[in-house]
């Protein structure tokens, strides 16, 4: 009996022991995107990134149009040129069509260069503030929000996380209240 009461005891303890190391572990959640979404440094970078967009399409069109002209003098003297003359302008405007060729690729990849300097200061700033939430919260665990199918409507740190930045989350992206428990 003795030995019995002594297995039950310790059996009994390691399931305290394991409930209280449970306990411990704080599981939470969050949507990185919505929390950069809600950022004000966010529409300032996209607003940026609009007007660096809009600058190098003006430049794309004014090569575009220098090409153009370059074309048009081309056709419209070719008749009084050398042939030595043709072949050179010619040259010049293969090269200038071959430019503008890759104009857009260009675009492009400077608009990604631009997105990425603009983007990871803010990205920085929100992982900190996940970090710190979670930290003063004594969250063990935070996972993306887009990587769970399910989750508790409790555990989403948006809140708390907009709270630590000083910005106010929209009522559109709050997250769902918990749901009445029936009686």
């Amino acid at each position: 009996m003795k030995k019995f009461f002594t297995v039950v005891l310790f059996a009994s303890g390691l399931m305290m022991v394991a409930a209280h190391a449970q306990a411990q572990n704080k599981i939470g959640y969050i949507s990185s995107q919505e929390v950069i979404s809600i950022m004000p440094e966010t529409r300032k970078a996209d607003s940026s990134l609009n007007e660096f967009r809009v600058a190098l399409i003006a430049s794309a069109q004014e090569k575009q149009n220098a090409f153009y002209a370059a074309f048009e003098k081309f056709q419209k003297d070719s008749a009084t040129m050398s042939e030595a003359v043709k072949s050179v302008k010619k040259a010049e405007l293969n090269k200038l069509s071959t430019e503008l060729g890759g104009e857009e690729e260009r675009i492009q990849q400077l608009l990604g260069q631009k997105r990425d300097e603009l983007i990871q200061p803010i990205n920085k700033k929100a992982y900190e503030a996940i970090q710190a939430v979670a930290k003063e919260s004594a969250y063990t665990w935070v996972f993306e929000k887009e990587a769970l199918l399910v989750a508790p409507p409790g555990e989403d740190i948006l809140p708390l996380v907009a709270k630590k930045l000083g910005i106010k989350v929209p009522t559109g992206n709050a997250p769902a209240a918990a749901p009445a428990k029936k009686p």
